[in-house]
């Protein structure tokens, strides 16, 4: 078995993985770093963010109103002095982006060109047309590449965490393209993996995302952070679910009903005056109350509503969303200039994930996380649009850090007890290949998995349909065990990285199940018809996921407030 010896491993080429890196070589030159991802870097999910990255850059704004447009989001579940240092952050990340290559739109005058975003009181997201992930995933891939410390591990998908004395040591990496393990030793890792979008049948995430950081973490005894709290974008394509930034609503388009009626302005969602510009939770239920009270339009893949733009022009949509232009009339046949988009709730991104504190640090000695994989505890209970973005940045970049600090004064753990680790890791995959006794498929399996999310842990949710994706979870992870595989090659199968992930997202979907099935009240993104209301008193807390073969246990731990006292949540 090859065995590879790094400083620093990173699993994940996104923008917080290459973030991450970066500023490990920075913090200190001589490091050495692994970047290790299941594919391309330029394939990472960050390539397909559409709208902006939000961070004050404006006369009229100020640090004081993004971290409180932030809290506010989050219906208080946020950690303030987390989201304070974000806040703080967010311009200097954004800045030497630029000075990295990054093409932000510009005003005539020159200034970075900002553009609105639900929930937020003014323009602070910066953008660069609507291919704003395209572009900095392509700044940051460019400038990673000048320095040699950065190793690249392309089309190497990591399947555990290697242990010595409580902390981790490095990874074992399958290498998709020869079909060998391999171990790739590091005294610190960054996961950087991305969320686990994929665990529902309906999303505007990748094929990628299919939660391997979050269960790679969680197998090894983090638990995962406030995974009850998954965020549907309002505005997906029906039937591919393919995303439709909401930079359509920040350049002012509408929502429309069956009877033509801009619905967000005439009925009281508490969104106030805010309409379109809402919090996307909000949206979301408002789109599903509107196709539930009769006024959705009947089409192929179900009911949705209108996203129109048509009163926006031709020049501004070429202008400012060409991307969106594309999209609609390449996968709905429709054009906005002149006709309106078809579009409904999908789920889009998780608030929870990894626990870690404010340098990505997880209690596992040497192990940091950050992006979407991770909860850092910005997000709390509802994510603001474009806040994403950012955060890859100012949590990749110390996450790096630290990780670099704390290898300085690991030890790289022994070679023997490593191996053996990685030899028993590819004896399990390798049971895998052409496993040709099993009455399960990996479709049949995915696909009840799937649904019992849709059923259970959609936009709304109640008792009675949460307990009953908790137990067909647990019924699908016994029948994991007799899946079937027929492919026997090494090259790129395929199958066997499905399998995988399978595993991964049954791990991840169980975590969301059981967290939401606990938390009994209405906050955010997770919202109960049997309990409708927020509840401070008893549920102002964050919720531990942790894994047990018996079945996951949910622990409780304190919300850090600060000034921004909780209030209701009304725009």
């Amino acid at each position: 078995m090859e065995v590879i010896e790094h400083d620093v491993v990173v699993v994940g080429g996104g923008a917080a993985g290459i973030r991450a890196a970066i500023a490990a070589i920075e913090e200190d030159p001589n490091v050495s770093v692994a970047m290790v991802s299941k594919v391309y870097p330029m394939r990472s999910h960050t390539v397909s963010a559409e709208g902006g990255a939000a961070a004050v850059a404006r006369e009229d704004d100020t640090l004081e109103m993004h971290g409180y447009d932030t809290v506010k989001g989050s219906d208080f579940l946020g950690d303030q002095h987390v989201i304070e240092y974000f806040v703080e952050e967010a311009p200097k990340e954004l800045t030497l982006l630029e000075h990295w290559g990054c093409p932000w739109s510009r005003n005539e005058d020159g200034t970075v060109a900002t553009r609105a975003f639900g929930g937020m009181t003014t323009k602070r997201t910066w953008f660069a047309a609507d291919k704003v992930g395209f572009h900095m995933l392509h700044a940051l891939f460019q400038h990673s590449m000048q320095f040699d410390r950065i190793v690249r591990y392309d089309e190497q998908f990591v399947t555990r965490l290697l242990m010595e004395d409580g902390a981790v040591k490095g990874v074992v990496a399958l290498d998709m393209r020869q079909g060998e393990v391999r171990l790739i030793r590091g005294r610190a890792v960054v996961l950087a993996t991305g969320g686990a979008g994929k665990c529902f049948p309906f999303t505007t995430n990748g094929n990628i995302k299919t939660g391997d950081g979050m269960a790679l973490a969680y197998r090894a005894g983090v638990p995962l952070k406030d995974m009850e709290f998954v965020q549907y974008h309002p505005t997906g394509l029906p039937g591919t679910g393919i995303l439709i930034t909401e930079a359509t609503r920040g350049e002012g388009g509408h929502l429309k009903n069956s009877e033509g009626t801009r619905f967000l302005v005439e009925y009281d969602y508490g969104l106030g005056t805010k309409a379109e510009l809402g919090p996307r939770d909000m949206i979301s239920r408002a789109i599903i109350q509107e196709i539930q009270a009769g006024r959705g339009i009947e089409g192929p893949y179900g009911q949705y509503v209108h996203l129109d733009l048509t009163h926006l022009g031709e020049a501004k949509l070429k202008e400012r969303l060409p991307f969106v232009l594309e999209l609609a009339r390449t996968y709905v046949g429709v054009d906005p200039v002149t006709q309106p988009i078809p579009i409904r709730p999908v789920v889009h991104y998780m608030m929870g994930g990894v626990d870690t504190n404010i340098d990505g640090a997880t209690d596992l000695p040497g192990l940091y996380a950050a992006g979407e994989v991770a909860c850092v505890s910005m997000n709390g209970a509802n994510r603001l649009g474009s806040n994403s973005l950012t955060e890859c940045l100012v949590f990749g970049a110390r996450s790096g850090r630290c990780a670099v600090a704390f290898a300085r004064g690991a030890s790289a753990g022994d070679e023997a007890s490593l191996r053996a680790q990685g030899e028993e890791e590819a004896h399990r995959i390798e049971t895998l290949r052409g496993k040709n006794k099993g009455g399960e498929t990996i479709a049949g399996v995915r696909r009840e998995m799937q649904q019992a999310m849709e059923d259970g842990c959609g936009v709304y949710r109640e008792q009675g349909s949460m307990d009953a994706a908790v137990s067909a979870l647990a019924q699908l992870k016994g029948r994991y065990a007799d899946l079937v595989l027929r492919d026997t090659s090494k090259v790129f199968n395929t199958e066997i990285i499905a399998a995988l992930e399978l595993g991964n997202m049954l791990d991840v979907a169980e975590a969301v199940a059981v967290s939401a099935a606990q938390r009994q009240e209405s906050r955010g993104a997770h919202t109960r018809r049997d309990f409708t209301t927020r509840d401070d008193q008893n549920w102002l807390h964050h919720t531990l996921c942790h894994f047990d073969p018996a079945g996951p246990r949910i622990d409780r731990k304190p919300v850090t407030l600060g000034h921004w006292e909780p209030e209701e949540r009304k725009y």
